[in-house]
């Protein structure tokens, strides 16, 4: 017997939902305990089904497996916290490179406003001279 393809939706008649769910659950624990087996991975699952039973699947105690994640937790978030400052120096570095750039950017045009100003006064006295000479 072939079998056919479902759509992933959820499904209305309950209990159908309900054996559709015992199936897939054992075949999750099953693919859990391979990967396990496999690649020497600690797995622990806890799956509530539609009617609110607690079914779990751990290759250790789940106590053990639920101990390593806070502790992972905890020191990734250490870890993070301490790349904190090296990632604020960064970004202070990255605004001073930006506000440097500005201020040459500002100053050249400062510069060219400068000599133009210059220009300009001197070739309006050179002006105001020849006419107040008539």
């Amino acid at each position: 017997m072939a079998r056919r393809k479902i759509a992933i939706k959820k499904i209305e008649n309950v209990s159908a939902r309900q054996v559709t769910f015992s199936k897939r659950r054992r075949g999750l624990f099953k693919k859990a305990q391979e990967l396990s087996t496999l690649c020497d991975a600690e797995i622990a699952l806890i799956v509530f089904s539609p009617a609110g039973n607690l079914f779990h699947f751990a290759t250790t105690s789940i106590g053990q497996v639920t101990e390593r994640r806070i502790s992972y937790s905890e020191l990734k978030l250490d870890l993070d916290k301490s790349h904190q400052p090296y990632d604020n120096e960064l970004q202070v570095e990255g605004e001073y490179f930006k506000l440097e750039k500005a201020l040459k950017e500002k100053t050249h045009e400062l510069r060219y406003i400068y000599i133009y100003i210059y220009i300009y006064i001197s070739w309006n006295r050179d002006l105001i001279k020849r006419y107040a000479s008539m």
